[in-house]
């Protein structure tokens, strides 16, 4: 399942963000990627010694790690720092998996939810098409919004053919494992919140709040 949620980040934020990265150290983007990755990546992302990024952080973390809808369908347990990537004319991502562990020895986490934070809008092609069930979907959201799916996508960034891309990319533990359980633990808590606003004393509300809240803790890895 995807989720994207809108409005992420405000237009005030996003244009701090542009400025911040207008002229900052942009290194390549194999440099972060792993054995296959290396083989179809051609992007470039902020430099990790960048002084940036801890500004940059404090601007978008806040923001998407609070957002009601990300914590409603990725139960995020270990959430990574950003990677900031930039595309221009004729760069692409081709077709991959997200490594399975990442981080440093000392900080290791599990890839479950993959995030990509769009921060500008203004450029041609450089789609995000994931594989799914349904086919292959493609996806390209405005400036500030953001699109949540399961790091065990495959999935690719299609060639820019004008202009700049700019993004955010965050990967998470969730504390639920499995994929389709989130799913469901996602709709139920949906249904939930609509019975809770409409209905809040009946009887139907409570049963179903408590069905709820027993499968998060019974399928919660902490």
């Amino acid at each position: 399942m995807l989720l994207a949620i809108k409005n992420v980040l405000t237009e005030n934020q996003l244009q701090v963000i542009r400025k911040l990265l207008q002229n900052a150290d942009f290194v390549d983007g194999k440099l972060s990627a792993g054995k296959e990755a290396k083989q179809v990546k051609n992007n470039l992302e902020l430099a990790q010694q960048s002084p940036l990024h801890e500004q940059l952080n404090q601007m978008l973390m806040p923001s998407l790690l609070n957002h009601p809808e990300y914590q409603a369908f990725a139960f995020p347990l270990k959430v990574a720092t950003p990677f900031y990537a930039r595309y221009t004319q004729g760069m692409t991502y081709g077709f991959h998996v997200d490594d399975p562990i990442m981080g440093p020895m000392n900080g290791r986490y599990r890839s479950d939810i993959s995030t990509t934070v769009f921060l500008n809008d203004d450029y041609e092609g450089g789609e995000l098409a994931i594989k799914t069930s349904f086919g292959v979907q493609h996806i390209r959201l405005n400036a500030g919004d953001a699109v949540v799916y399961p790091s065990t996508s495959w999935h690719q960034v299609e060639p820019i053919v004008s202009g700049e891309r700019l993004v955010a990319v965050i990967w998470a533990q969730s504390m639920v494992k499995d994929p389709q359980k989130r799913e469901l633990l996602y709709e139920l808590g949906q249904a939930r919140d609509v019975l809770i606003d409409d209905r809040p004393k009946s009887e139907e509300t409570a049963h179903v709040s408590n069905v709820y809240a027993n499968l998060v803790r019974r399928w919660s890895e902490l």
